[in-house]
């Protein structure tokens, strides 16, 4: 079980290189959506990102306390989404198909919030994807970073890690989730972007924000006012067994700084 979790959380061996789409002129990105469906339709209802080409989805649609609803606002966007896997999406499906066992209750609640088809979705959400924008070139999308869905790139990543987890990236931007902070940086020969969380931002003292990006021809960083309260109410609704902790992370988002500190000192390789 251990051994297979950590092959699990790079790309499998049966994908490949990243499957490449474009070139398209705009590109909606948003990431870690975190089955907070206020503040998703909030961003889904964004002029920009009703007219967008693509909107790509980096990870963690769900882990929070309306996973099914979350899965049928996207795949109502059609062929227009492009979703690819975070570390709480293989948590879910594994969960789901009885490949890995719930460690506690809210695991197994989550889980039991999918349906059957939520499930396999989340099953086959690619590791990464790689779009052409107009503008600025290439684009490979992932949750964690191109080696794992696990680790961390953040504002502070040093160059020299960086380098190393982008040393086979074949393009001009990297995004990436995960770290649910929004940033822009250039670092070691590449742009990289983070478009923040749209569901549970680390972003202190702006609590009711989502947070996403809009790429083409620049990157745009954009946020999306949304009804926090309502969220924090459906996760009681929805006797989510942490809804209390979700909404005090709603509320009281951890430090930013903390954020990439933590990442110096978890760095997960395949």
């Amino acid at each position: 079980m251990a051994d297979a979790d950590v092959e699990l959380h790079g790309p499998a061996d049966w994908e490949g290189p990243p499957r490449r789409y474009g070139p398209v002129a705009r590109v909606a990105v948003l990431s870690d959506v975190h089955a907070n469906v206020p503040a998703l339709d909030a961003v889904l209802a964004e002029p920009d990102v009703a007219a967008a080409d693509l909107v790509v989805l980096c990870g963690d649609l769900t882990w929070g306390p309306q996973p099914q609803e979350t899965y049928e606002r996207i795949v109502a966007l059609g062929e227009r989404a492009l979703c690819v896997r975070g570390n709480a999406d293989r948590y879910a499906a594994r969960i789901g198909t009885a490949a890995r066992t719930a460690d506690t209750p809210r695991q197994a609640w989550i889980a039991a919030r999918h349906s059957p088809g939520a499930i396999a979705f989340l099953g086959r959400l690619p590791f990464g994807v790689v779009v052409e924008v107009d503008g600025l070139g290439p684009a490979h999308f992932c949750h964690g970073s191109p080696r794992s869905d696990h680790e961390l790139v953040t504002p502070g990543t040093p160059p020299e890690r960086f380098a190393e987890l982008s040393a086979a990236v074949d393009a001009a931007v990297l995004v990436t989730g995960h770290a649910h902070l929004q940033f822009d940086r250039a670092v070691a020969g590449l742009r990289s972007v983070n478009p923040g969380s749209v569901g549970l931002p680390y972003h202190t003292g702006e609590p009711g924000t989502a947070y996403w990006a809009l790429l083409g021809p620049g990157v745009r960083l954009r946020t999306t006012r949304y009804d926090v309260e309502d969220a924090v109410a459906r996760a009681h609704r929805a006797a989510d067994p942490e809804a209390d902790r979700y909404a005090d992370t709603l509320m009281n988002a951890p430090d930013p700084e903390e954020i990439v500190v933590e990442a110096e000192r978890l760095i997960f390789v395949n």
